[in-house]
């Protein structure tokens, strides 16, 4: 077994290119059994396998800088980094990363959880070393979804302006994790299946090979010679137009084509485009079959590939799509958009039943909320289906294209709060200190499915500007559902229980944890207040006055950042009325990034459970006083 003697890429580099073509074999075989057990990111990591060795055969890590794209894809290059051992830990917590870290290896340079970055990294990392004065290779590696990313077009047009040596590695599998849309696709599919381009090429490269070298004359023509068979073949050339030598297509799974492709990379002066073709899956039938169901996956039976599923309640996702076809099929006005998540965030059925009214618009998050002001002010009713951590991308656009002109945007944020494996770059525990401080918008989240559904009513409803409802990574409870869906009166509370001295204001998943809070105290002889606050903008005035004036201490209790968030709101409403003395406790997420793990290990971590609330609870009636969040001495 050769993978049991390759520690550091450096031993790669002790075998010929034949002996190392074995080694894919064994890395896919390898990963196929770990991630049965462990889940992950599956069908992206098959198709690098020749890629990744190739590209630690070529090149001297971490002299050289590999920087990929997302970084979900490397899990070849931690089996080759000497991560291997590790693998049983893969997502869970204090584990192996799902995605590069930079704590875990010197050959991780660069971080992402997000895409579209890796060009602006590797041409900072490229100035970084020339201006240091040292000579080692930059290479990113992006795939063709990625690229449709406007941060990937800004950075290569900058990096085909300044001329730097570094390399760009196209993987092109015409997948993200949903199939690839777009003119770029078009264009890179052109290249893929032009075989007239392709033998033309290869036919004319070998006569050139056959031309002596008498003088710089000749050899303009011959180049000249191939550029013209690129603009015949190929219409537009679009990345020797930017600047880049372009070389390709190049089978992603020939081992030794890949290397003597990367050979001839390390001769051009100046940036160097590989278009490296790739199958997402390769070696495993079902990942190759459904490459999207296979992008990340829970863990499976090898032999079968029946993914292995707790049996259980649908996912709010799930109740999400299915409202929206319902909300659709009476209002015509409704477009669904996402950002190339038409799969993760519920709305494959909803493009079955309504195929022109469902837009995706590719790995483009900026491009598709300007978009869909411009659809709210004709007219329609856009809904922007987005992951709370990737509606981040589009910040700038939400303040000043949406929220400026009072554009009548509906946003389902999907995946708020805790994320679980994927970790701190997917945690959506943000938007809530993002969002409710943008003028004109309105911000709310559900306690259970049932809400989830009314709410959605609500913004469809709703006329004055952009709504938001958000909903969390999780199960449903499995309450029953109205069949009439109503709206609810905006900025409205809902008092769940009453009791006396301490009030808890919790918000989502996290009035759950209340509950079940209030109930532990209720049986040792306490009674608590819970209120749902599922509008986190604008307050419920009303209630918070009431519950000033009678003195209650609140907690306030949410899934999200501690700084900015629904307790901060709260804080800020008292300030302004002139209400001091209040005491008020404050439990979120802390001031750090929340790394993988379980939801369950997450919430546990930060101190977001119901057990956590008793403490919290008796601690302060039994004489620790909090005013503002801050302890302070009883008087």
């Amino acid at each position: 077994m050769l993978l049991s003697q390759i520690n550091d890429p450096s031993d790669l580099k002790k075998y010929s290119v034949e002996q190392l073509t074995p080694l894919a074999a064994e890395i896919r075989q390898f990963l196929i059994e770990k991630l049965s057990v462990t889940g992950g990111h599956l069908a992206p990591n098959l198709g690098v396998v020749e890629l990744t060795i190739a590209l630690h055969y070529c090149y001297n890590s971490p002299q050289d800088k590999f920087i990929f794209d997302v970084g979900h894809q490397a899990y070849v290059h931690k089996i080759l980094t000497g991560r291997k051992d590790q693998f049983d830990t893969l997502r869970k917590q204090n584990g192996l990363c799902g995605f590069v870290k930079r704590c875990e290896s010197e050959h991780d340079v660069w971080e992402a959880g997000h895409s579209s970055t890796s060009l602006s990294a590797a041409m900072g990392m490229a100035l970084a070393r020339d201006l240091k004065g040292e000579n080692n290779k930059v290479v990113a590696i992006i795939g063709d979804g990625a690229l449709t990313g406007g941060m990937a077009f800004e950075a290569l047009n900058h990096i085909g302006h300044e001329k730097k040596n570094l390399m760009v590695v196209l993987n092109d599998n015409e997948m993200s994790i949903a199939p690839n849309v777009g003119a770029l696709h078009n264009y890179l599919t052109k290249i893929r299946s032009d075989r007239n381009y392709l033998r033309a090429k290869d036919e004319v490269e070998q006569l050139l090979k056959k031309i002596p070298a008498i003088g710089g004359k000749l050899a303009k023509t011959a180049e000249k010679l191939k550029d013209s068979l690129k603009y015949m073949m190929v219409s537009g050339v679009l990345f020797e137009e930017l600047g880049f030598k372009y070389l390709g297509p190049v089978d992603g799974h020939d081992l030794p084509g890949l290397i003597d492709s990367f050979n001839q990379a390390n001769n051009v002066n100046g940036p160097v485009l590989v278009h490296v073709l790739t199958t997402k899956g390769k070696g495993y039938s079902p990942a190759e079959e459904d490459s999207f169901k296979w992008h990340g996956i829970t863990p499976y039976k090898i032999e079968s590939g029946q993914v292995l599923k707790a049996v259980g309640n649908p996912m709010y996702t799930e109740v999400f799509g299915q409202t929206l076809i319902e909300l659709a099929e009476k209002d015509e006005r409704i477009i669904a958009v996402t950002p190339a998540m038409p799969g993760g965030s519920g709305l494959v059925k909803f493009a079955e039943y309504f195929p022109d009214r469902m837009i995706d618009v590719g790995i483009a998050e900026q491009h598709a909320a300007t978009m869909c002001a411009a659809l709210a002010m004709e007219g329609m009713k856009p809904v922007f289906a987005v992951y709370s951590t990737f509606m981040q991308r589009a910040y700038d656009q939400i303040v000043h294209d949406i929220c400026r002109h009072n554009a009548n945007v509906m946003f389902a944020i999907d995946r708020a709060g805790f994320v679980g494996a994927d970790g701190e770059t997917h945690q959506g525990v943000f938007d809530i200190a993002f969002l409710r401080h943008i003028p004109n918008m309105v911000l709310m989240m559900p306690k259970d499915e049932n809400e989830l559904r009314h709410m959605m009513k609500t913004a469809l409803d709703y006329n004055d500007g952009p709504i938001a409802y958000r909903y969390p990574r999780i199960n449903v409870l499995g309450v029953p559902l109205d069949e009439e869906l109503h709206t609810i009166r905006i900025g409205s509370w809902e008092k769940l229980r009453e009791g006396e001295g301490t009030t808890i204001i919790a918000v989502g998943p996290m009035v759950q944890v209340a509950e079940e809070a209030a109930e532990i105290l209720r049986r040792d002889g306490t009674s608590v207040t819970v209120v749902n606050a599922r509008f986190l903008k604008p307050l419920d005035n009303h209630m918070l006055l009431d519950l000033a004036q009678h003195g209650h201490h609140m907690i306030v209790l949410e899934e999200a950042s501690q700084a900015g968030s629904l307790g901060s709101a709260v804080l800020e409403f008292f300030a302004e009325h002139g209400l001091s003395g209040l005491d008020i406790s404050l439990m979120g997420v802390p001031d750090r990034f929340i790394e993988h793990g379980s939801i369950k290990e997450q919430l546990q971590e930060v101190g977001l459970t119901a057990e956590a609330v008793v403490r919290k609870v008796q601690e302060y009636r039994s004489g620790q006083q909090y005013t503002y969040g801050k302890k302070v001495k009883p008087s």
